[in-house]
């Protein structure tokens, strides 16, 4: 087994951090990506392609979901609530093996609460009570290899 097979990030945790304070570990993060928006332009006389001009970033929104457990929500409840009078934050999503491990870290820029959204309490479908956390950014870096 080489060094690379035992860096696979299979059981992976995503512990989140707002401004330094510690949303916990959850279990799914989606939509963690950049867009470059692209506007065409057709050129008089030049029948062999469009231009495609690259105008700007579009970063979606990210998507963090884990089970419910005993005040999990309480960290990102009082944020949300401090949101509309304070500026927007700085986030670290830290992507970690099941030993704990750090396997890669992602740092958003201008964050912004979009929607929390708690479980569906329904007593006919016994399941895993979630809560999901909706971010808006303004930008994303990934720290170098190695650190």
């Amino acid at each position: 087994m080489t060094t690379e097979d035992t860096d696979i990030a299979v059981g992976v945790s995503y512990v989140v951090k707002i401004d330094g304070e510690s949303l916990g570990a959850f279990s799914s993060c989606d939509g963690l990506g950049v867009e470059v928006v692209l506007e065409s332009r057709e050129e008089g006389g030049n029948n062999a392609y469009v231009w495609q001009l690259p105008t700007r970033l579009k970063f979606s929104n990210v998507k963090l979901s884990r089970p419910l457990g005993k005040g999990s929500s309480q960290p990102i409840l009082g944020w949300i609530a401090r949101a509309p009078r304070i500026a927007p934050s700085q986030a670290e999503i830290q992507a970690r093996n099941a030993a704990g491990t750090p396997i890669a870290t992602w740092h958003l820029e201008q964050v912004i609460p979009v929607r929390w959204t708690g479980p569906s309490l329904t007593n006919d479908q016994p399941k895993v009570l979630t809560e999901t956390l909706e971010l808006a950014h303004h930008g994303i870096k990934a720290d170098p290899p190695g650190n």
